[in-house]
């Protein structure tokens, strides 16, 4: 070959980007407007043997130069990948369905098998997703792996015709025996809302194959993303779920969290700006603990969590060992709840994984008032638990009147509570503790679910409200009770420890809670029982140093057990250092 003719092939591939079946324009800026703007393009098309991918992204194309590109297209069945986002800046609205239908309609008459179609960044709207519907409904996108349409501009309109191409593209891949299986979808910045997510949904659910789904900034809120999460729950291969910056509120939070627990190859969880607030975090966190054995990333940022929710979300990474990195900044968790988070993160070797808290809004304002914006249909769930209560009292009057006729032979569907155990628990003291006899621990194990932690350390609360250091006898059946409760709470697999341990510290006043919580007056017995506690080896080590640092403050409530305080300080030190 001659000097000038590898020179000239050397500039051509220079320009084209050419490499391992690819032929690139990408970031060229050109300005396509006719057949003649993309002659040298065309031929290069046409040369191109085996053709696998084409990069047409940074240009802008017109109608007829599209037309010009799709006739060289016609031919390359080995086509796989098209990278044609950012391809129409500049361009009429109008002018960009003619110009998408006229590539599909080449890819498809090629006969070409795609994987990846990437068309982001093309503010087409509704009318956009039409150009392309015809191409995502037929044979050449039966292969489709990656369907990538970020900040396009769809809206719900395009949302739904994007859902129903999708729909018809599985029934009919799979009617010929080889079911569509998209694996990654990307369509942040859409503005999907609740109907766009929700049709979208419907599509995810039938085709079950995601592996990655980005929908972040689509103006979602706790309807769209209940449908969202039903849909995820089958995609079990699911591995990075973004939905950063949609509106979850509790309500979508508990049904993503729900989700997640049918998700054990998550990777990546993106739900920062969501608004998942205190009862949503925890949720996600009690999924997080029971399963997710790989996540790498958890971002809650953003969402109004308060002190005892990070805690919560906090304790549920530890045992996390390929965890990268938890996003907590942005949200209302105060200064010293911040500290207490690192101290938390520091006890489990996992300090270097929390990212920043400097954009941290601080502690809640306390505000009775409830929230207006929470959720259109408020009004009707509170009808719902009306209509619930009164068959609840209906239920109740029932039982009532087969009592009073002496029915013998019915079976209730639990044991009553023993009487002396229901007065103690109720209106504890001393006495009554002792009257419940040597099987007083047992008694109180099967009177207290412990299966709901906050439930549990009410009962702790109580049983140690009656503690007495001068007193043997009380003082040994307020430990042999403790230990037996905690010790079968924290030994079953459902029970969440650090959620006790949460409701424990909002119970004695520590932190506040978004549930207006009403703290008990803390007494010395509390403390004192407390102490003995943390030195049983049925208490998580990583929950001392929680503890001990809310200890170190310099709280009211604690004010009137100074000695007890300070012992309990003394072996929470102590029993951190030997762990």
């Amino acid at each position: 070959m001659a000097t000038d003719d590898v020179a000239q092939l050397a500039d051509s591939l220079a320009k084209t980007g050419v490499e391992d079946g690819e032929l690139s324009y990408k970031g060229q800026g050109r300005k396509l407007d006719d057949a003649q703007s993309v002659e040298e393009m065309v031929k290069e098309i046409q040369d191109f043997e085996g053709l696998q991918a084409l990069r047409l992204e940074g240009n802008t194309v017109g109608v007829e130069a599209a037309r010009a590109i799709a006739k060289a297209l016609e031919t390359k069945s080995a086509l796989k990948r098209c990278y044609w986002s950012d391809m129409f800046t500049g361009r009429l609205r109008s002018e960009i369905p003619p110009a998408l239908n006229s590539l599909g309609d080449a890819l498809m008459l090629a006969g070409a098998r795609l994987t990846v179609l990437d068309l982001s960044d093309n503010a087409f709207g509704p009318d956009g997703v039409k150009g392309i519907e015809n191409l995502l409904k037929s044979s050449t996108c039966y292969t489709l792996q990656e369907l990538r349409l970020n900040n396009c501009g769809m809206g719900i309109g395009g949302g739904k015709i994007l859902a129903a191409a999708l729909i018809y593209n599985h029934k009919k891949s799979s009617a010929e025996g080889s079911p569509f299986s998209l694996k990654v979808f990307v369509a942040g910045r859409n503005r999907l809302e609740n109907d766009g997510a929700t049709a979208l949904a419907q599509a995810f659910k039938l085709i079950g194959s995601m592996e990655e789904v980005h929908m972040p900034q689509n103006g979602i809120n706790h309807a769209g993303v209940t449908a969202l999460a039903e849909a995820m729950q089958h995609n079990p291969g699911l591995r990075i779920l973004n939905l950063n910056d949609n509106t979850f509120t509790e309500k979508g939070a508990i049904a993503m969290a729900q989700a997640l627990k049918h998700l054990r190859s998550i990777q990546v969880i993106n739900f920062g700006d969501c608004l998942v607030r205190p009862e949503g975090a925890k949720a996600i966190a009690a999924s997080v603990s029971e399963g997710l054995p790989i996540l790498k990333e958890l971002n809650l940022s953003y969402g109004e969590i308060t002190e005892d929710a990070a805690l919560v979300v906090a304790q549920a990474v530890k045992d996390k060992d390929q965890l990268e990195k938890l996003d907590l900044n942005g949200n209302c968790i105060g200064e010293d709840g911040c500290r207490a988070l690192k101290v938390a993160m520091e006890a489990m070797n996992m300090s270097e994984l929390l990212g920043s808290l400097s954009d941290d809004e601080g502690e809640p304002e306390d505000d009775d008032d409830d929230d207006e914006d929470e959720d259109d249909d408020e009004e009707e769930d509170d009808d719902e638990e009306d209509v619930d209560e009164e068959e609840v009292e209906e239920e109740e009057e029932e039982e009532e009147e087969e009592e009073s006729t002496g029915n013998k032979f019915s079976t209730p569907q639990s044991a009553p509570r023993p009487p002396e155990v229901s007065s103690f628990l109720s209106f504890p003291s001393p006495d009554k503790l002792l009257k419940l006899g040597p099987t007083r621990a047992l008694l109180i194990e099967q009177q207290v679910d412990v299966s709901d932690a906050a439930k549990t350390a009410e009962a702790f609360l109580k049983i140690a409200s009656v503690y007495k250091e001068d007193n043997n006898e009380v003082k040994n059946a307020v430990l042999d009770s403790i230990d037996g409760l905690l010790r079968k709470a924290f030994t079953s697999s459902s029970f969440q420890g650090y959620s006790f341990v949460s409701s424990l510290l909002v119970l004695l006043g520590l932190i506040k809670s978004e549930d207006k919580v009403k703290p008990v007056i803390v007494v010395p017995g509390h403390l004192q029982a407390l102490e003995h506690v943390v030195r049983q080896d049925y208490f998580p080590k990583e929950s001392v140093a929680v503890l001990e640092a809310f200890m170190s403050r310099n709280n009211k409530t604690l004010e009137p057990c100074g000695n007890a305080k300070n012992n309990l300080q003394s072996t929470l030190q102590r029993v951190r250092s030997q762990s």
